[in-house]
């Protein structure tokens, strides 16, 4: 199994090119099974799940060709794909390939949209707590969809095809926003959802489907109303930048000090953590080709922060914080309000020194002048480069296990950090 070996002490210098982001790079593929013509995705990043994606897609009969690469390529460009579920030929998602991403479940809202029917196996346990369907599955009721749960799969049904109708989502959710908006724009009449999710990869979704002939107004507010369509075309759409990505680097260069352009990124995407990094003592300059961060000599300082859903601090950089705070001078707290159990590389930064304390979905880091290398252990998709940030700074030699969980949501990791100084290299086997 591969590891990571850093050397710690290094700054960080130079450019880094952002990916396209994840988060909305899987719903925007998932939205494929959405019509029978082709969808033409750019700046798709390669990763282990949106690998895995093509594999449950290619379960469906979607034919999914990945473009080679062309004259004057960026070896950092994402890739394209060219979807096309022309022919859907199974409607069964199998728990072999659904259990390996949660995100996966949601080819439920096109397959019923599209083909009246589906039955997808409830996703696997989630390291970071129960994350349950119950919201996307009141979504597709309240659709029309007649729903059964048997032998750990959902059995959708909507023999004259679904409905609009009001969907009131009792919390903010992502998962069910997406779900909802994809069933909804092949639903007849219309549907407004409410409380719905405003991050920046729905409003990302919501724009390809447009393009694709959708009817959809209030992305990225709470209120979103679709009206219905017969059919939807395809079409050309470029994935929008990674803001987890773009703070997730920024991070590490206020941790370690230097200077880094992050190219392509967009800052609007991540203002409320680009605040806090200010806060901290970094200099955030957005310019014309992306975001420039810098942190020469002055120290970091405390800061308290809470995530919250967009705008407000994503729950997806709190990991990386919490490194960034390991060496403030001075005590800072952190409070995840999104997901219970999101605190496992606390017992990893530990290793490394880290003086951290918690206290139910509260940690209070007392920042320390030296972290030590260690052997960590990656824990999950986001929090595991936490660790690495760490380790960017930490004296002597850090090892990283299980980094199959970066692969996941990091393009290119190691090979990014070291074009820009730091000491990083992949270990095989």
């Amino acid at each position: 199994m591969d590891r990571i070996r850093i050397v710690g002490g290094s700054k960080l210098n130079g450019t880094i090119p952002i990916s396209g982001a994840k988060n909305a790079a899987l719903p925007l593929m998932i939205a494929g099974l959405l019509t029978d013509e082709t969808l033409i995705l750019d700046n798709v990043p390669r990763l282990a799940d949106v690998a895995q994606l093509q594999r449950i897609l290619g379960n469906h009969g979607v034919d999914i060709m990945s473009a080679g690469k062309r004259p004057g390529d960026h070896e950092y460009q994402g890739q394209t794909l060219h979807i096309s579920a022309a022919n859907i030929i199974d409607t069964t998602a199998p728990y072999e390939l659904v259990s390996k991403m949660r995100a996966s479940f949601w080819v439920i809202a096109p397959l019923l949209a599209r083909m009246h029917e589906a039955k997808v196996s409830l996703p696997g346990g989630c390291a970071i707590g129960t994350r349950p369907v119950d919201l996307l599955i009141m979504a597709l009721e309240k659709l029309g969809a007649e729903l059964t749960i048997d032998g750990g799969y959902v059995i959708a049904k909507a023999p004259g095809g679904l409905k609009g109708a009001e969907i009131d989502f009792a919390k903010v959710t992502v998962s069910g926003t997406h779900v909802a908006l994809m069933a909804a724009t092949l639903a007849k009449g219309t549907t407004v959802i409410t409380n719905a999710a405003c991050e920046p990869e729905i409003v990302d979704v919501a724009d390809c489907l447009n393009k694709m002939g959708a009817r959809i107004t209030g992305a990225g507010t709470t209120t979103i109303t679709v009206e219905g369509v017969a059919k939807l075309h395809g079409t050309r759409h470029t994935v929008l930048p990674d803001r987890i990505e773009t703070g997730t680097y920024a991070m590490a260069v206020a941790m370690t000090g230097g200077d880094v352009q992050l190219s392509g990124a967009r800052p609007e995407l991540l203002q409320a953590a680009l605040d806090v990094l200010v806060e901290a003592g970094a200099t955030v300059t957005p310019n014309n080709d992306g975001i420039r961060v810098a942190r020469n000599g002055a120290g970091i300082k405390p800061v308290n922060v809470s995530t919250a859903p967009f705008p407000g601090f994503p729950t997806d950089l709190q990991a990386q914080l919490m490194a960034l705070m390991t060496t403030a001078k001075g005590s800072s707290n952190i409070t995840e309000t999104i997901f219970e159990n999101r605190f496992m590389h606390v017992q990893e930064l530990a290793r490394f020194g880290a003086r951290i304390h918690l206290d139910g979905e509260t940690a209070t880091i007392d920042g320390t002048a030296k972290l030590r290398g260690a052997p960590v252990m990656a824990t999950d998709l986001r929090a595991s480069v936490s660790l690495v940030i760490a380790g960017l700074v930490a004296e002597g030699e850090t090892m990283v296990n299980r980094i199959y969980h970066l692969d996941r949501g990091f393009e290119r990791l190691e090979e990014k950090l070291s074009a820009c100084g730091a000491t990083i290299e992949r270990i095989s086997g």
